[in-house]
């Protein structure tokens, strides 16, 4: 007899769950254990079932997906997630691999393909959508200089912000010195995560005194 996997689905639109849900059951391995219209509700149920993996979409209203993909691997790391979702850019990918997920997949994913990416990520493999992997590989390859060059395509903006980050200036006090909201100060700090790829702000200013932006008296 097969062990049967356990899966959760995170989606806010319904017909998305409804649809994955009447395939999934019919495999005799898998059983969809829960359904989650957003992040909150996701984190919710992940602690009271437990789930072996969890089918994540990224945009949702309220808690996104890459937050909710790293609160719930901080609250159970055994949970394997699978990021389902029809962002491809940079900015989605590696954040979201960064915050724990183990496998990305479009959702124009076949059917039999993602029950195949299921059982994998029970396994502990992972699974990249072939556009994925590409971007992947492009970023690790040895001697790419893809970060250096994402570097020079933050804008005069987040580079004020990035030295201000590096210089352990906070969201307030980063407002005040350029005279803006805290809100936008919080939305560079996003663009900046998302076009170098960075998990936190702390990963931000480690890069920017790597990268030399920053200079030791």
């Amino acid at each position: 007899m097969k062990d049967i996997i356990s899966v959760m689905i995170v989606d806010d639109h319904e017909m998305v769950r409804r649809g994955a849900v009447g395939y999934l059951e019919a495999q005799e391995d898998i059983h969809v254990i829960a359904e989650a219209a957003s992040g909150e509700e996701a984190l919710r149920l992940a602690e009271d079932h437990v789930p072996d993996v969890v089918l994540m979409d990224l945009v949702m209203p309220g808690l996104d997906g890459v937050e909710t993909t790293r609160r719930l691997k901080d609250n159970s790391p055994r949970t394997q997630i699978i990021i389902l979702t029809s962002f491809h850019e940079d900015e989605h990918i590696f954040p979201a691999l960064q915050a724990g997920a183990i496998s990305y997949l479009l959702k124009d994913v076949k059917a039999a393909e993602l029950t195949d990416a299921i059982r994998r990520a029970a396994r502990g493999e992972a699974t990249l959508h072939p556009r994925i992997a590409e971007r992947v590989i492009k970023e690790f390859r040895v001697g790419d200089p893809i970060r250096q060059r994402l570097f020079t395509e933050l804008t005069e903006r987040e580079m004020e912000v990035l030295k201000l980050i590096a210089n352990g200036y906070s969201n307030q006090k980063i407002a005040d010195q350029l005279v803006i909201t805290v809100g936008t100060v919080k939305g560079h700090v996003s663009n900046i995560l998302g076009k170098l790829h960075l998990a936190d702000r702390t990963q931000a200013a480690v890069y920017a005194w790597q990268q030399g932006l920053i200079q030791k008296d």
